[in-house]
């Protein structure tokens, strides 16, 4: 579908639009599946609730159980941190080689032991199931769900693999020098090269024939918090947890040319096993869903599958936290900070009309009569930004600039999106008071705008799809006549103009 029958899908339904027969329509956008938001829960967030007898158990084994696993837990820190120090005495901070020697064997050893002896001390009460492959089977150990710092449960019954790490984490006392006794692989979150250099370190320790350990914690980013997380726990008498070891997956060839499909794959296996779905959310979505909460949004509204969408839409991190405030300038005010058609039009600075309710509905994506955050990214994406080329905003001024003088005044600017909209008492002063420095409008004073606000794109640019889609509702020798005197306002090779975003 062209870009010029694309959008008379939108005016479609406008009075006076030319297009009387339902027949002569085009169709609506299709949207892809793969643009649908997961049917699950947050899973960056857990609210737990403890009723009034769990939290007088917890108060009553507390006043024996907390202060007793405190003073065995510094005890047991003690005593592993002199073993750590004399592992890491000669080591860099970024280990460049493995340590193969007798102090990696007996370090480990006497870790693993004093590990135990910490997990039986916090009280926990650990089963396993499977058997842990050496790292010449299987050089990459991966844990999941990864969603509490007591995950190191499962790194100590596997052997003290070298882990993957914050930078931050081996900046803190005595902690520091424990992590970094298991050669950890660390990774800086402010570093734009880290997530390269950290796939490049593992690839080189997986492919060094077993010289290095293999390679592999966080709590939700909303619940508990990691003092009350760490209370609650001790203050059970214990903690039950079972350990499954899977069996070792090998890529296949395809797998090997796609690394991603290997990864959906174990990634899959793994929530199988664990009976729990899957989302494509990552970092980047905490980081949005923070934002959210620190401009009065749901921290909801930030969950949008960074990754896969801008892989897809091929966005940025900057334009989407860009997209979140100009979002939030919309929504804040509105109940449960989603844009209904009234905030949708008041930010407009246009009157609810037939051709911004088609507007809005080809941004309300699962029709709930709202567009949440998601589908805000989404459609200024796949809708907006590839309309607002320089070649159609030169097209958009000269639909607006009747008389060609090279301005545009108020008056045009009204009396095409008074035709446009299908308004004819429309009164624009506020939008155009938005555009003009002065009593009329120059093409870069409209260019500026039209590229800060890309959701005026459709807008602008509907009156010449009312002209397209008369034109395309002709027998077809006048369809012809009329596409030679259109060209004024729509480029001669619109036909063939298509764009693959717009299949979403």
């Amino acid at each position: 579908m062209n870009r010029c029958s694309e959008a008379a899908a939108v005016a479609a339904t406008v009075p006076g639009s030319g297009v009387g027969a339902a027949e002569h329509r085009p169709p609506m956008v299709p949207r892809q599946a793969s643009f649908i938001p997961p049917p699950v829960p947050n899973p960056f967030v857990q609210q737990t609730g403890l009723g009034t007898a769990r939290l007088l158990q917890a108060f009553l084994l507390g006043i024996v159980l907390l202060p007793l696993r405190l003073i065995l837990i510094g005890l047991l820190f003690l005593l592993s941190w002199p073993f750590a120090a004399a592992f890491i005495a000669c080591c860099p901070e970024k280990p460049t080689y493995p340590v193969t020697d007798w102090r990696r064997t007996l370090t480990h050893l006497v870790l693993r032991y004093l590990g135990y002896a910490l997990y039986f001390s916090m009280g926990f009460k650990v089963s396993v199931k499977g058997k842990a492959a050496s790292a010449l089977e299987a050089p990459i150990f991966v844990v999941a769900p990864h969603s509490s710092f007591f995950d190191g449960i499962a790194c100590i019954v596997s052997g003290l693999p070298s882990l993957v790490s914050r930078y931050e984490t081996v900046q803190i006392p005595m902690i520091g020098s424990l992590l970094r006794a298991v050669q950890p692989v660390l990774v800086s979150r402010v570093d734009p090269d880290s997530r390269k250099n950290t796939i490049n370190e593992i690839v080189k320790r997986a492919t060094s024939g077993g010289e290095w350990p293999q390679d592999t914690v966080t709590w939700t980013w909303q619940g508990y918090t990691f003092i009350q997380l760490c209370v609650l726990t001790f203050c059970q008498p214990f903690t039950k947890v079972e350990i499954e070891f899977m069996p070792v997956q090998v890529p296949s060839d395809a797998e090997k040319n796609d690394p991603v499909l290997f990864a959906n794959r174990v990634r899959n296996l793994m929530a199988e096993a664990l009976g729990i779905p899957v989302t494509d959310h990552t970092y980047e979505d905490c980081r949005l869903m923070i934002s959210a909460g620190q401009l009065t949004l749901p921290m909801e509204a930030g969950l949008v599958e960074f990754t896969k969408i801008s892989q897809k839409l091929k966005l940025d991190w900057d334009g989407i936290r860009k997209h979140l405030d100009e979002y939030a300038s919309i929504a804040r005010s509105s109940k449960g900070g989603r844009i209904g058609i009234e905030e949708f039009a008041e930010y407009l600075k246009l009157p609810v009309s037939d051709v911004l309710r088609q507007l809005f509905a080809l941004f309300d994506r699962n029709h709930d009569g709202t567009i949440d955050f998601r589908e805000y990214v989404i459609g200024l994406a796949v809708l907006c930004h590839p309309a607002n080329t320089e070649e159609i905003i030169q097209v958009a001024f000269k639909l607006f600039d009747i008389d060609e003088d090279g301005y545009i005044t108020k008056e045009e600017f009204s009396t095409i999106l008074q035709a446009s909209l299908g308004l004819p008492n429309l009164d624009v002063s506020g939008l155009f008071k938005e555009i003009a420095q002065g009593d009329s409008v120059s093409y870069e004073e409209f260019k500026r705008f039209a590229l800060r606000h890309p959701e005026y794109a459709k807008i602008f640019t509907t009156y010449l799809d009312l002209q397209t889609s008369h034109v395309y509702s002709l027998p077809r020798e006048v369809h012809t006549a009329a596409s030679v005197a259109s060209n004024k306002v729509c480029p001669e090779d619109h036909e063939d103009r298509t764009s693959d975003k717009k299949d979403d």
